[in-house]
């Protein structure tokens, strides 16, 4: 039986989110589906960080009794779990990450750092206008936002600009100790799509690929970051983390 613990990105909850790939994953994976801890209350905790998102990945771990697991994380969750392998690695059997939003301020190319640098814009930004801003920073040029859902939005959707506000504070004004990650020795997968702004993740797989001892990138061409793999191509993703895990498995 396969452990894991499996991390949404700001916006979709997790259940959403990872529906297709559990379909797709089968019986035989014991899936512990965590919701961002900036969203567990009404409005984002006063001394949020990603020390606190580690802290909810360690409770639902230690609540499933998995004393050693497989970590997936899409966009912030990505970056928590990137956080979580900084901090707690050796808690951890392998790591798959789908395009986090986050990897830290360490050896980013000039092109990675000035993209960046225009999520500060969106701090500031009306709560009508941050969500097409926050959706163009992550698509390539030319390539037009997801259309919203048809009819109201859903409860959750009310404290999603304040969780979003908070995830990027904190990205701005922090970092990610890519050193505790060069120690990192379990496989680690990275999905990117083809779609998706080329001077944002696909920089950051290369910065990262520099850093994991065992590191692979997966690209979807025709995915981007609002049409994920893990959503859209589910079955190509799950047979993709069934190889990393039993890799890492007959490796323990």
């Amino acid at each position: 039986m396969h452990e894991v613990v499996l991390l949404p990105g700001g916006i979709l909850p997790a259940e959403p989110a990872y529906a297709a790939l559990l379909a797709a994953l089968g019986s035989d994976v014991d899936a512990r589906l965590k919701d961002l801890e900036v969203y567990a209350t009404d409005a984002p905790p006063r001394d949020y960080s990603m020390a606190t998102e580690v802290a909810g990945i360690v409770r639902v771990a230690d609540e499933a009794g998995f004393d050693r697991f497989h970590l997936v994380g899409y966009s912030g969750g990505g970056a928590a779990s990137l956080a979580f392998a900084a901090m707690q690695g050796e808690r951890l059997l392998s790591l798959a990450l789908m395009e986090p939003a986050f990897a830290g301020w360490q050896r980013m190319t000039a092109a990675e750092r000035a993209h960046f640098e225009r999520f500060r814009s969106l701090l500031g930004m009306d709560e009508a206008k941050v969500f097409l801003a926050f959706q163009k920073l992550q698509l390539a040029p030319g390539v037009d936002p997801p259309a919203p859902p048809p009819g109201p939005a859903p409860p959750w959707m009310a404290n999603r600009p304040s969780g979003i506000r908070a995830i990027l504070q904190t990205f701005l004004a922090t970092d990610l100790d890519l050193d505790a990650l060069r120690s990192f020795a379990k496989p680690v997968w990275f999905a990117v799509g083809g779609r998706s702004h080329p001077d944002y993740y696909p920089l950051m797989a290369e910065r990262l690929a520099g850093v994991f001892r065992d590191f692979t990138i997966e690209r979807f061409p025709e995915r981007h970051h609002f049409d994920p793999p893990h959503r859209i191509e589910s079955e190509r993703v799950a047979a993709s983390l069934r190889s990393l895990w039993s890799r890492a498995e007959g490796g323990r």
